[in-house]
């Protein structure tokens, strides 16, 4: 089991896997996270937009590990933009999982996600947002706070006139959709990046040039995808419920050669992530929910 870590910028500690649990229901996130920490996973990734926290809430107190030994995220709404919803939003995710406290709360996007990456940008609410979250950490309901799906730009608005700087910032970032500048940009503000789909929910694994350089690896696409997030310096948090997979995806004790690594950053660039393309982030927000 891969368990290395990396250090947040307040000196806590985040496991470099974690598992992510989107479109998984709650009866499946309770087996999914159980299964999870029985092979050695010590990092949850969940969101209120999910509608699963009372699942994975109820697989973190199964799963017989101590509370402590856990790293839970979750995210605020990404339509929520005012300081009273999200302070609430906060309470009701610690009463549905049944925590004293969350390790990292993330806003799940700078836009509400039918207006994802359109013209207005929220900037003004987003700093709203984000003195709920601040007063959140200072009282010590979340241990860690940041952002997702933020551009350069809305990062730097929370930096402009914030107390606490943001302590992650979770994009989507994989083989073929590696978003560089916004990765160095991040980890030069002391911003870790954390990095969901990190196999672009399956869409890469067909790739004839990457499935190359895994063979070469003797590892599978998957395990590639996610070592080179990994070498990036980036978390990753492949979603899945199959413990087969979780387990596949937790070895990870190999190195990608310089030249493969360049290799794999210069892939074309993917065009369609099948049926997954409704999603804001991979395609057509106008199809979202």
């Amino acid at each position: 089991m891969f368990n290395e870590t990396y250090k947040l910028s307040n000196g806590a500690t985040i496991p470099k896997l974690g598992l992510g649990t989107w479109l998984v229901d709650d009866e499946q996130a309770e087996q999914a996270v159980r299964a999870a920490v029985s092979i050695g996973y010590r990092h949850i990734d969940t969101a209120q937009a999910y509608k699963n926290e009372a699942g994975v809430g109820e697989g973190i107190r199964c799963c017989g590990v101590a509370r402590e030994e856990l790293f839970i995220t979750t995210k605020v709404a990404a339509e929520l933009k005012n300081y009273d919803a999200v302070t609430q939003s906060i309470d009701e995710s610690l009463a549905k999982m049944g925590l004293d406290y969350i390790d990292l709360l993330i806003i799940h996007s700078p836009q509400p996600w039918k207006e994802f990456r359109e013209e207005n940008r929220y900037f003004e609410e987003n700093k709203e947002v984000w003195k709920a979250m601040e007063d959140a950490y200072k009282t010590g309901k979340v241990k860690a706070i940041g952002l997702s799906n933020f551009l350069q730009d809305d990062v730097e608005n929370i930096l402009a006139s914030c107390e606490i700087k943001p302590m992650v910032n979770q994009i989507l970032a994989h083989v073929s959709n590696t978003p560089l500048e916004l990765i160095e940009f991040c980890q030069k503000n002391d911003i870790l990046v954390e990095a969901y789909s990190p196999i672009a929910h399956g869409a890469v694994l067909d790739n004839a040039e990457i499935k190359v350089i895994a063979d070469k690896n003797g590892v599978s696409v998957a395990q590639l995808c996610l070592r080179y997030d990994i070498q990036l310096g980036l978390v990753v948090i492949p979603k899945t419920a199959n413990p087969d997979h979780m387990r596949i995806n937790a070895e990870l004790d190999f190195v990608i050669s310089d030249a493969d690594m360049e290799t794999l950053n210069s892939i074309e660039v993917i065009q369609n992530y099948g049926e997954h393309s409704y999603f804001p982030v991979f395609g057509e927000k106008n199809k979202v929910n």
